[in-house]
């Protein structure tokens, strides 16, 4: 059993939350702007005792995302 928990968690790689001025500052965004957006659920991130933290991987998939929508017109974030 232990053996197993240690495999899947092999293949899990951990990766970091990064607070919303970071994730901000990667989007070219107001940090309040992507807490909005992330209360809203339109980006995705996640609230832990009041503050907004967000995965870089997770926000680098929901840009590719917008960018590749059929529906996607060029406009402002923010």
């Amino acid at each position: 059993m232990a053996t197993e928990i240690a495999a899947a968690s092999a293949t899990h790689i951990f990766e970091p939350l990064i607070d919303s001025r970071e994730a901000a500052a990667l989007l070219h965004i107001h940090h309040k702007t992507l807490e909005r957006k992330a209360r809203r659920g339109e980006i995705p991130g996640y609230q832990i005792a009041g503050r907004w933290f967000f995965r870089a991987s997770e926000l680098d998939s929901w840009l590719r995302s917008q960018l590749k929508s059929p529906t996607a017109n060029p406009v402002r974030v923010n």
